[in-house]
């Protein structure tokens, strides 16, 4: 598997994001960063876009969105064929949200969680796989 992550923020989470960068590649991940990188008023779905086009095209096993909330990263990241995002606030969403959905968009909100909890997070949705089995029955139908 990739070892390659697209990540992506708004103006509220560029912040979370360049923190996660760094603490991604630490633990061995190639990171591709399509911004923004300032707090400078932007458009969420156009990063959304962009990361979803990456995971999408196969150029990123998965996907990280971070804004205000998770909201919105999450409802244009999953207006992209292929995508199948979830805003995660706890390490239970994170884990049920790839064993079950198969998700390989991680959204979350640097409004509503503390960095530290941000980071949590990601590793625990980067190190669970998918269960499969009964569970690909309904990540068919999502692909319909």
């Amino acid at each position: 598997m990739s070892k390659t992550i697209a990540i992506g923020a708004d103006h509220a989470g560029y912040l979370y994001k360049a923190r996660l960068i760094e603490h991604l590649k630490s633990k061995g991940f190639e990171v591709i960063n399509v911004g923004t990188d300032t707090g400078d008023s932007v458009d969420y779905p156009v990063f959304a876009e962009k990361v979803g086009d990456l995971v999408a095209s196969t150029q990123a096993f998965c996907g990280i969105l971070i804004c205000g909330t998770g909201i919105g990263m999450s409802m244009a990241a999953n207006k992209h064929k292929g995508i199948r995002a979830a805003l995660c606030t706890d390490l239970v969403m994170a884990e049920y949200t790839r064993l079950h959905n198969n998700a390989n968009v991680l959204c979350m909100g640097a409004r509503i969680i503390a960095y530290e909890m941000a980071e949590m997070i990601a590793d625990k949705f980067l190190e669970t796989e998918f269960e499969g089995g009964r569970h690909q029955r309904r990540i068919d139908l999502f692909d319909k």
